[in-house]
């Protein structure tokens, strides 16, 4: 199996540090936020890593070939689906990135997420599954959440729902984005959730939920706590 990393945002939310530190490579109690996924896609034995890159490419690139010179990531390899100057969101970024992951399902995680989510948990898709997401209970940023479950299928919230958020990480199949939801032809920038959305409302959409530790790494205030 192999997996990707999104790592191409820009990271408004954390400047000015992101001005001249790409995201994935802020680091948390003395590592960079990639490196731990990194460290537990290759534990859990997922060693065909895809990475996007797009705002300061050249030291992500430079920094994750570095890691790979090390013998204990001696197994790991790396291609890199490298964007434009702008990212092309979770969508288009998967889109660019297919041809390098093949035909099957693949992991995906946010690098901008500090978790200690074991990716051998990650449970396989059904053969009517399209996408299984990790879940975790709401953090208050979003307390409203993203999803809920029923059935352990994936479901739209409503307000009446035990709601939950969507944690970053994910089992796609590439047929997800066999077409576009709307028009002839894919945008070149786009949103992965309304493909999520409609595999959910045509279910095809899994769920599972994550009980341990987890931080979205999107703010000065965030990354000082951890």
């Amino acid at each position: 199996m192999k997996a990707l990393i999104f790592a191409a945002g820009r990271g408004e939310r954390l400047k000015p540090l992101t001005n001249h530190t790409p995201k994935p490579l802020v680091e948390v109690q003395g590592k960079p936020l990639i490196q731990f996924h990194i460290e537990a896609l290759l534990k859990a034995g997922i060693t065909d890593l895809v990475i996007n890159v797009s705002w300061l490419k050249e030291q992500i690139i430079a920094f994750v070939n570095d890691l790979c010179k090390k013998n204990e990531f001696a197994a790991v390899n790396v291609k890199f689906s490298i964007e434009a100057d702008y990212p092309l969101e979770t969508g288009g970024g998967m889109l660019k990135a297919l041809p390098l992951l093949g035909d099957n399902p693949f992991v995906v995680v946010n690098a901008d997420v500090f978790t200690d989510f074991g990716f051998s948990q990650l449970k396989s898709l059904s053969d009517d599954q399209l996408v299984k997401l990790v879940l975790i209970e709401n953090p208050p940023h979003n307390s409203g959440g993203d999803f809920t479950v029923v059935n352990d299928k994936l479901a739209l919230k409503t307000e009446q729902s035990h709601n939950y958020t969507y944690a970053g990480i994910g089992l796609y199949h590439p047929k997800l984005l066999e077409k576009p939801l709307e028009g002839e032809i894919f945008p070149e920038v786009f949103s992965i959730v309304p493909h999520i959305k409609s595999a959910v409302v045509n279910q095809q959409a899994g769920a599972q939920l994550h009980l341990g530790q987890w931080h979205d790494v999107g703010t000065p205030e965030r990354l000082k706590e951890l």
